[in-house]
């Protein structure tokens, strides 16, 4: 896993961290990238295209939509917007994982990822992510800057 800091350093976080943030249980995560909600997608491809709009009303954070349901062994991709005032992020992992890695985000609230289940949007930008649902399932989606998922930044992934 690569951090980057606003400063734009880049610091390699320690693969032990990358895995049980990330990765599936057992050793192989170490060596093949392993995730909880599936893999990574072939942006080659065809996929089907979820929009996913980020932003804050009212006091709440949002993702609209905030449900989405796919089928094992789909591939998805999600075309991500910041229409918001705030950085927002998008992290692809089951709920467990999520909650971890946010403990981590409340130390080091600069924290950006480069990793292809999740994406930092500065507002009013976009960006993508290509997944490919290989296990069935609840997962989430939720944004990990420190308070946004506790404001409703969240949203579910049903694969059947």
């Amino acid at each position: 896993m690569k951090v980057l800091h606003r400063t734009g350093v880049a610091v390699f976080v320690a693969t032990c961290f990358a895995a049980s943030a990330w990765a599936g249980p057992g050793p192989a995560a170490h060596h093949d990238e392993s995730f909880s909600a599936g893999e990574p997608g072939d942006a080659k491809k065809p996929a089907r295209i979820v929009q996913v709009t980020m932003g804050e009303s009212d006091g709440k954070m949002t993702f609209t939509p905030d449900k989405v349901d796919v089928r094992k062994d789909e591939q998805v991709k999600f075309v991500l917007r910041n229409n918001g005032e705030l950085d927002h992020e998008f992290i692809l992992a089951t709920t467990a994982e999520n909650l971890k890695h946010a403990e981590s985000m409340k130390k080091n609230p600069d924290m950006e990822h480069d990793d292809p289940n999740g994406k930092r949007l500065a507002p009013k930008k976009t960006g993508e992510i290509v997944w490919r649902f290989t296990k069935a399932g609840e997962f989430e989606y939720s944004c990990l800057i420190p308070g946004h998922r506790e404001a409703g930044m969240i949203g579910t992934v049903v694969v059947k």
